[in-house]
Protein backbone atom coordinates (compact mmCIF):
# COMPACT_ATOMS: atom_id res chain seq x y z
CA UNK A 1 0.00 0.00 0.00
CA UNK A 2 2.78 2.49 0.51
CA UNK A 3 3.59 1.92 -3.24
CA UNK A 4 0.36 3.25 -4.21
CA UNK A 5 0.48 6.18 -1.66
CA UNK A 6 3.89 7.31 -3.36
CA UNK A 7 1.93 7.17 -6.29
CA UNK A 8 -0.84 9.33 -5.62
CA UNK A 9 1.76 11.88 -3.82
CA UNK A 10 4.02 11.68 -7.22
CA UNK A 11 0.80 12.42 -9.42
CA UNK A 12 -0.13 15.51 -6.77
CA UNK A 13 3.10 16.82 -7.37
CA UNK A 14 3.32 16.51 -11.37
CA UNK A 15 0.03 17.14 -11.97
CA UNK A 16 -1.27 20.19 -9.15
CA UNK A 17 1.13 22.54 -10.87
CA UNK A 18 -0.36 22.00 -14.43
CA UNK A 19 -3.83 22.41 -13.31
CA UNK A 20 -3.15 25.56 -11.75
CA UNK A 21 -1.64 26.76 -14.74
CA UNK A 22 -4.89 25.97 -16.99
CA UNK A 23 -6.53 29.09 -18.60
CA UNK A 24 -9.75 29.64 -15.97
CA UNK A 25 -12.34 30.13 -19.16
CA UNK A 26 -11.32 26.99 -20.92
CA UNK A 27 -11.70 24.67 -17.59
CA UNK A 28 -15.61 24.93 -17.87
CA UNK A 29 -15.94 24.21 -21.31
CA UNK A 30 -18.27 21.54 -21.97
CA UNK A 31 -17.76 19.61 -25.42
CA UNK A 32 -21.23 18.78 -25.58
CA UNK A 33 -24.19 19.22 -23.45
CA UNK A 34 -24.16 15.53 -22.04
CA UNK A 35 -20.41 15.98 -21.63
CA UNK A 36 -18.39 17.17 -18.15
CA UNK A 37 -15.78 20.33 -18.46
CA UNK A 38 -12.46 20.08 -16.89
CA UNK A 39 -14.52 21.06 -13.59
CA UNK A 40 -16.99 18.97 -13.49
CA UNK A 41 -14.31 15.84 -14.16
CA UNK A 42 -12.14 17.53 -11.46
CA UNK A 43 -15.14 17.60 -9.11
CA UNK A 44 -15.72 14.07 -10.07
CA UNK A 45 -12.21 13.09 -9.14
CA UNK A 46 -13.37 14.90 -5.52
CA UNK A 47 -16.71 12.80 -5.12
CA UNK A 48 -14.49 9.80 -5.91
CA UNK A 49 -12.39 10.67 -3.43
CA UNK A 50 -14.83 11.75 -0.94
CA UNK A 51 -16.55 8.33 -1.44
CA UNK A 52 -13.67 6.35 -1.67
CA UNK A 53 -12.25 7.88 1.97
CA UNK A 54 -15.30 6.32 3.69
CA UNK A 55 -15.14 3.05 1.83
CA UNK A 56 -11.18 2.69 3.16
CA UNK A 57 -11.79 4.08 7.19
CA UNK A 58 -14.82 1.76 7.08
CA UNK A 59 -13.34 -1.33 5.44
CA UNK A 60 -10.42 -0.97 8.02
CA UNK A 61 -13.52 -1.50 10.70
CA UNK A 62 -15.15 -4.15 8.59
CA UNK A 63 -18.05 -2.21 7.94
CA UNK A 64 -17.81 -1.51 4.20
CA UNK A 65 -19.53 -4.51 2.37
CA UNK A 66 -22.53 -2.72 2.80
CA UNK A 67 -21.21 0.92 1.74
CA UNK A 68 -24.15 2.63 0.06
CA UNK A 69 -23.10 3.65 -3.93
CA UNK A 70 -23.26 6.79 -5.34
CA UNK A 71 -24.76 8.44 -8.92
CA UNK A 72 -21.88 10.82 -9.79
CA UNK A 73 -24.13 12.23 -12.28
CA UNK A 74 -25.84 13.23 -10.16
CA UNK A 75 -23.24 14.44 -7.67
CA UNK A 76 -21.20 16.26 -10.13
CA UNK A 77 -25.19 17.82 -11.03
CA UNK A 78 -25.86 18.63 -7.57
CA UNK A 79 -22.61 20.23 -6.80
CA UNK A 80 -22.51 22.10 -9.95
CA UNK A 81 -18.57 22.23 -10.12
CA UNK A 82 -19.11 24.52 -13.17
CA UNK A 83 -19.73 27.52 -11.29
CA UNK A 84 -16.79 27.21 -8.44
CA UNK A 85 -13.47 28.55 -8.84
CA UNK A 86 -11.28 26.45 -10.54
CA UNK A 87 -8.29 27.34 -7.80
CA UNK A 88 -10.39 25.70 -5.40
CA UNK A 89 -11.06 23.06 -7.10
CA UNK A 90 -7.60 21.98 -7.85
CA UNK A 91 -6.58 22.95 -3.61
CA UNK A 92 -9.27 20.92 -2.68
CA UNK A 93 -8.67 18.22 -5.18
CA UNK A 94 -5.02 18.12 -4.17
CA UNK A 95 -5.46 18.50 -0.09
CA UNK A 96 -8.36 15.42 -0.35
CA UNK A 97 -5.44 13.16 -2.10
CA UNK A 98 -2.74 13.88 0.13
CA UNK A 99 -5.06 12.72 2.79
CA UNK A 100 -5.62 9.58 1.32
CA UNK A 101 -2.09 8.98 0.49
CA UNK A 102 -2.13 8.88 4.26
CA UNK A 103 -5.09 6.48 5.28
CA UNK A 104 -3.75 4.22 2.39
CA UNK A 105 0.10 4.33 4.37
CA UNK A 106 -1.70 3.56 7.32
CA UNK A 107 -3.74 0.84 6.49
CA UNK A 108 -2.83 -2.48 8.11
CA UNK A 109 -1.88 -5.24 6.31
CA UNK A 110 -4.81 -7.43 7.31
CA UNK A 111 -7.20 -5.15 6.46
CA UNK A 112 -6.61 -5.47 2.90
CA UNK A 113 -8.51 -8.09 2.00
CA UNK A 114 -11.53 -6.78 4.20
CA UNK A 115 -14.32 -6.35 1.88
CA UNK A 116 -15.95 -3.21 0.19
CA UNK A 117 -19.06 -2.67 -1.59
CA UNK A 118 -18.46 -0.16 -4.93
CA UNK A 119 -21.52 -0.83 -6.43
CA UNK A 120 -20.65 -4.61 -7.83
CA UNK A 121 -23.06 -7.29 -6.74
CA UNK A 122 -20.53 -8.31 -4.29
CA UNK A 123 -18.27 -6.58 -2.59
CA UNK A 124 -14.30 -6.60 -3.38
CA UNK A 125 -11.37 -6.54 -1.57
CA UNK A 126 -10.04 -3.08 0.16
CA UNK A 127 -7.03 -3.88 -1.96
CA UNK A 128 -8.75 -4.17 -5.41
CA UNK A 129 -10.63 -0.66 -4.35
CA UNK A 130 -7.43 1.52 -3.23
CA UNK A 131 -5.65 -0.01 -6.29
CA UNK A 132 -8.90 0.75 -9.15
CA UNK A 133 -8.82 4.45 -7.09
CA UNK A 134 -5.55 4.77 -8.73
CA UNK A 135 -6.34 3.61 -11.90
CA UNK A 136 -9.65 5.55 -11.62
CA UNK A 137 -7.56 8.96 -11.03
CA UNK A 138 -4.94 8.28 -13.57
CA UNK A 139 -7.87 7.61 -16.43
CA UNK A 140 -9.65 11.30 -15.53
CA UNK A 141 -6.59 12.98 -14.70
CA UNK A 142 -5.20 12.14 -18.34
CA UNK A 143 -8.61 13.34 -20.13
CA UNK A 144 -8.02 16.80 -18.09
CA UNK A 145 -4.73 17.06 -19.24
CA UNK A 146 -5.48 15.72 -22.76
CA UNK A 147 -8.00 18.35 -23.70
CA UNK A 148 -5.39 21.19 -22.93
CA UNK A 149 -4.06 21.05 -26.47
Amino acid sequence: MKDIARQIRSIIATVEPQLSRMNHDDVGFKPAPHEWSKKEILGHLIDSAANNHQRFVRAVNKVAAQFPTYDQNEWVRIQRYNEAPWPSLVALWSAYNNHLSHIIECIPADAESSPCNIGKENPVPLDFVIKDYLRHLRHHLKDILDQQA
